[in-house]
């Protein structure tokens, strides 16, 4: 048991995940079953969303702690936006250490098909009215997700921009304050409106769209290949391949929790 969860809860990342993780609720009257660690459910959690097994799937003999167990404490953590703290720590790490390059930011999103419906999923109009969600993410210049967000498949591209950006938190750097706005932030035709290339020059953000019409997004590939690539690494959380998640918080849950390792891979190389 503690060979796979030292192998997906090493002590680098324990240690970062005791700083966020709220305290285990105390028992005044004493009595009932002893409390699972956190680390063994939290090495439970990244095994559900690394391999796309099901919460009743979870093998107990390896853990210890049952796939009810691990689903309560992921819900209790989920409200406690423990993903978001965790994910926001590690890129506070790298920033310390340099290893962030803010000179030019990507955005996209990518689409899974939501086999429950649920919170924020929407018909999507290119495949049969089939209910889906998107994800949106905006990375740094090698790839490494910043702030990510979610919606209905049917949401438009360029209406994620401004949240997104806005989402990007103030993240420590080797030398000087904090930082949370890119130089420069690169997108393909969904994001080519007036309004939203005011509103980055407004905030200082150079910005780079392909236009419709006029250009192809092809001459932006050699920059935003790198957030494309981000979505493959996503992809190897397998829990995202389709959404199987009726509540949105959850879904958004998974995401961060797919950020935060491909952010802390960078941090331990």
């Amino acid at each position: 048991m503690a060979g796979i969860v030292e192998h997906l809860v090493p002590d680098e990342l324990w240690e970062l995940f005791q700083r966020v993780v709220p305290e285990a609720p105390s028992r005044p009257q004493g009595g009932g079953r002893r409390r699972h660690g956190d680390r063994e459910v939290l090495a439970a959690i990244i095994f559900v969303a690394t391999s796309g097994c099901t919460w009743q799937q979870l093998p107990v003999a390896s853990f210890g702690p049952s796939g009810a167990t691990a689903h309560r404490r992921f819900t209790e953590w989920s409200k406690a936006r423990v993903w978001a703290k965790l994910h926001r720590l590690v890129l506070d790490e790298l920033g310390a250490r340099g290893d962030l390059d803010w000179s030019r930011c990507a955005i996209d999103s990518v689409n899974m098909r939501a086999l429950k419906k649920g919170e924020l999923t929407g018909p999507n109009p290119v495949d049969r009215g089939k209910y889906g969600s998107k994800i949106h993410l905006i990375t740094e210049r090698t790839g490494l997700p910043l702030s990510v967000g979610i919606s209905g498949v049917n949401v438009h591209d360029s209406q994620a921009l401004m949240p997104l950006v806005k989402g990007i938190p103030p993240i420590r750097s080797r030398r000087g304050p904090r930082r949370r706005r890119p130089d420069k932030l690169h997108a393909d035709k969904g994001y080519d409106y007036r309004h939203l290339r005011k509103w980055l020059s407004q905030r200082g953000i150079r910005h780079r769209i392909a236009r419709k019409g006029i250009e192809t997004s092809q001459r932006l590939g050699r920059h935003r290949w790198t957030i494309e690539r981000t979505m493959s690494w996503l992809a190897g959380c397998r829990r995202l391949h389709r959404r199987y998640e009726r509540k949105a918080d959850h879904f958004l849950a998974f995401t961060s929790i797919a950020c935060t390792l491909i952010c802390y891979h960078r941090l331990t190389k």
